[in-house]
């Protein structure tokens, strides 16, 4: 009876004030450790001094906060604050409390996003042209007659097989530039996230596994109908159909509506104005279009290669071909359109140059091209929508300069950091808008500002992948919040996801209008601005407004098939959605997992019985041979951090030679194995980050000789495994991860000797501290790096890496496995 009065007491506050306030939150939760943001939302003057954290099932109180910062008014609301919970660190399911207002149900726990990146390939899967999977039925299967061709010798309506793909929206059309850009997305997906991805669907799209993760499956779909539109050399199309195509809505059968039978029009790139109708396009050349199907070329070529090499070739062929054609004219290709004047007016270049230039790095260090990326960079430095409130459709594309992060991260000292400036002079701009109000909100309502939310927040992560610096982190997670319900609406902008709370249920979508088929995954264009809205042409709500309430004269959006301003999923959208939340997810299973120390990885998956055995060697080396003997004896690979020193000592060359053979992790470790900083006070560095630049550069100089490069040996254990966060910093401008071993143990003191006095450990002591550490702690040595060394001083007797068979067998026994430190 007493739980039944709580409930009754809980629901009735909110029932008090719910005309009035509102708490907004991310629908789909939050990880356990990372930035948690409500919003208050009141059309009253009230504004709470503390919040409470209620437990779902209890009904408990399990946290209280004044961590409450009131903004002010914003769009339909005259008070909102930032409810900050993120000092609340437990898994469950609760609900805030504010002045007798209860927000929707709050989940935390670190799989919030598990599956979501799949859920939205379902969209994907349902915009595919040619064989569509989710009607099992084919379409636009007699694709197209080509139209501005004559430069290249191509008459009018001369036919080329251009079926397949994906239709652009919820209209049928097919663009390469966003086809294209969507393709790189999800190959980027796969080759940054392969563990998030599920293999459930045929290449087909069709139910049953291929051996091939189902996001690649798609990628390829993107890059099969990208070969067709760039079919020689010196032939390549920007569009497939055009806005005659908003004509009718139906479902996507063949269409008869262009005058030629069931062929649709494809759009010949030729680096000039184009006009059909009355409407005359602002093309200045062919850059563009092109150089984004060389940039899918070269990814996909890299992703194939190890799987299938005859594709791979033909992409790698396709494009320098590509890279060819966007040279032929230095210039911007714009779409063609007939009945309408909305075109995407894309009207910068030199990003989309950028980024084909530092996708040929892909295969193998190209310095020209490199160069010529950079000068690409710094003639667009920062996406120019960053800096505005307004813009022209999709005049800004991709949304972000993806280049810059392919390019930074094949980049080292200044240059590197002159490529992460550009990042974050375009996140500040941004951050200068958004820091005024309670949602953080700095987007311009643009059309498809949904688009821009997610490549921002993508933006603002690879800013902080880049460089460490995590002072952007609550903006990036504000933007991603904002698609999932923490927004004026308190809706997800996304279909069915969750699949519990609020998301769009009547998108401007054939699918759904004509036959009820759920576009499961689609992300919506989302909220324009008032006054964009009432200028469009031909909306008229087919329903009522169930959001009139929080429509504003800043903003408005509308869950209703005839709001096509904001209610119309997209596949370019979708296909960046995928990538963020396969970043999302990834972050979300190993930020509370992984173990970091002032910059400094120090313990990999602790949910995972993996270890990773890591020796360090400057000047010893006596147990060399028997480690190489015993790690083969046990069949596991290990990792070994050396300095320039001892790679340099002609002792120790066959040693290394056998190492590498072996397939072992050759890793830094200094050069001269120098203290960078003090023992005493670790702040003060004992090093210039000039010296430690080249001390670092020294040591992978000397791993060179023995065919071990930058790429191959990404992470650097400091030498005395001693440093402090600058030495971090300037390790990640080096483009490397600093690491150093797991403590807990005494592993790493099996190099003391007697004459060193209390310091010294025993072998029997050393092989203690791992036992007891294993069975004493609740995780053991999961994700353990155990460190040793190759060799120790003669003045030591008892050499631990004699027992080194002993614990491996150990440790087998307990089923750990033993692997490299990179895997």
């Amino acid at each position: 009876m007493l739980v039944l009065l709580c409930i009754l007491s809980l629901f009735s506050f909110r029932d008090k004030n719910r005309e009035q306030n509102w708490i907004r939150i991310n629908l789909l939760g939050y990880p356990v450790n990372g930035s948690k943001v409500a919003v208050w939302a009141s059309k009253s003057d009230q504004t709470p001094a503390l919040f409470e954290l209620i437990e779902e099932k209890t009904k408990k109180v399990v946290y209280t906060s004044l961590n409450v910062k009131p903004f002010g008014a914003y769009g339909p609301f005259k008070q909102t604050a930032r409810i900050n919970f993120s000092g609340f660190n437990k898994s469950g399911r609760f609900y805030i409390k504010a002045d007798g207002v209860l927000s929707p149900l709050v989940i935390i726990n670190n799989d919030v996003y598990k599956g979501a990146a799949n859920f939205c390939l379902r969209y994907m899967r349902q915009q595919r042209s040619g064989f569509n999977p989710y009607l099992k039925d084919s379409c636009h299967t007699h694709d197209g007659f080509s139209l501005y061709g004559a430069k290249a010798g191509i008459k009018d309506s001369t036919h080329f097989d251009a079926s397949g793909g994906w239709h652009d929206a919820s209209d049928y059309l097919q663009y390469s530039t966003t086809s294209a850009n969507a393709t790189y997305h999800l190959l980027m997906a796969y080759r940054d996230f392969p563990a998030v991805f599920t293999d459930e669907k045929q290449a087909n799209g069709l139910d049953g596994k291929n051996g091939k993760a189902d996001v690649l499956d798609e990628a390829k779909w993107g890059l099969d109908w990208l070969l067709k539109m760039h079919p020689k050399k010196k032939v390549m199309f920007n569009q497939l159909a055009d806005d005659r195509d908003h004509i009718s809505m139906r479902i996507p059968k063949e269409d008869s509506q262009y005058g030629k039978g069931f062929e649709r029009p494809l759009y010949f790139i030729n680096g000039k104005p184009q006009q059909r109708g009355k409407f005359l396009n602002a093309t200045t050349g062919t850059s563009s279009t092109a150089a984004k199907f060389a940039s899918a070329f070269n990814l996909g070529a890299k992703l194939f290669n190890s799987t299938d090499q005859k594709y791979s070739v033909l992409l790698a062929r396709k494009g320098n071909s590509a890279l060819s054609f966007a040279l032929q004219k230095p210039g911007v290709t714009q779409t063609a359109s007939v009945k309408s004047p909305y075109i995407y007016a894309e009207d910068n270049w030199v990003d989309d140059m950028e980024l084909a230039m530092a996708s040929v790095g892909f295969a193998e260090t190209d310095l020209k091209a490199s160069k010529s990326a950079m000068a690409y960079a710094d003639q667009e430095k920062v996406t120019p929508w960053l800096a505005k409130d307004t813009a022209a459709h999709y005049q800004y594309y991709p949304f972000i300069n993806l280049g810059h992060y392919e390019l930074a991260k094949q980049l080292t000292g200044a240059e590197r950091q002159k490529i992460e400036r550009y990042y974050k002079e375009g996140i500040e701009q941004v951050w200068a808008r958004a820091k005024t109000n309670a949602f953080y909100r700095g987007v311009p309502f643009i059309w498809c500002s949904n688009n821009l939310t997610v490549a921002f927040a993508m933006q603002c992560k690879w800013y902080e992948e880049l460089t460490g610096d995590n002072q952007f982190t609550a903006l990036e997670q504000a933007n991603f919040d904002w698609i999932f319900g923490c927004n004026p609406w308190g809706t997800s902008m996304v279909y069915g996801l969750p699949n519990w709370d609020d998301t769009p249920a009547d998108p401007h979508s054939a699918f759904t209008h004509l036959k009820n088929y759920p576009t499961d995954g689609g992300l919506v264009d989302g909220p324009v601005y008032a006054n964009i809205y009432n200028s469009l042409i031909g909306i008229k709500l087919s329903d009522a407004d169930e959001y009139a309430e929080f429509q504003s004269d800043l903003a408005v959006y509308h869950d209703d098939y005839g709001d096509y301003s904001t209610n119309e999923p997209t596949m370019d959208g979708t296909a960046s959605l995928i990538y963020l939340m396969a970043a999302k997810e990834t972050q979300a299973k190993t930020a509370s997992n992984k173990t970091y120390s002032l910059g400094a990885n120090i313990r990999g998956d602790s949910t995972m019985k993996k270890i990773s055995l890591v020796f360090t060697g400057d000047e010893f080396a006596d147990g060399g041979e028997k480690i190489l003997q015993t790690l083969k004896d046990e069949n596991i690979k290990a990792s070994f951090f050396l300095t320039g020193n001892f790679y340099r000592n002609p002792r120790f060359k066959l040693l290394i030679k056998r190492l590498k053979s072996a397939g072992h992790y050759l890793g830094a470790h200094s050069d001269k194995h120098l203290l960078y900083c003090d023992w005493k006070n670790r702040d003060s560095l004992l090093v210039t980050q000039k010296q430690f630049d080249e001390d670092l550069d020294a040591n992978y100089e000397a791993m060179a000789s023995f065919g071990i490069k930058k790429s191959d040996a990404s992470y650097f254990l400091p030498p005395y495994e001693w440093y402090n966060e600058k030495i971090a910093g300037w390790t990640r401008l080096k483009g490397l991860q600093l690491i150093n071993f797991t403590p807990g143990t005494r592993s790493n003191a099996d190099y003391t000797f007697p004459e060193m006095g209390t310091s010294y450990r025993t072998t029997d002591e050393i092989y203690k501290s791992i036992t007891n550490f294993k069975e004493q702690k609740a995780n053991g040595l999961n994700g353990f790096y155990l460190l040793l060394h190759i060799g120790t001083d003669t003045k030591r007797k008892d050499k631990f890496y004699d027992r080194l068979p002993d614990l491996i067998r150990y440790l087998k026994k307990d089923g750990y496995q033993l692997s490299r430190i990179d895997n």
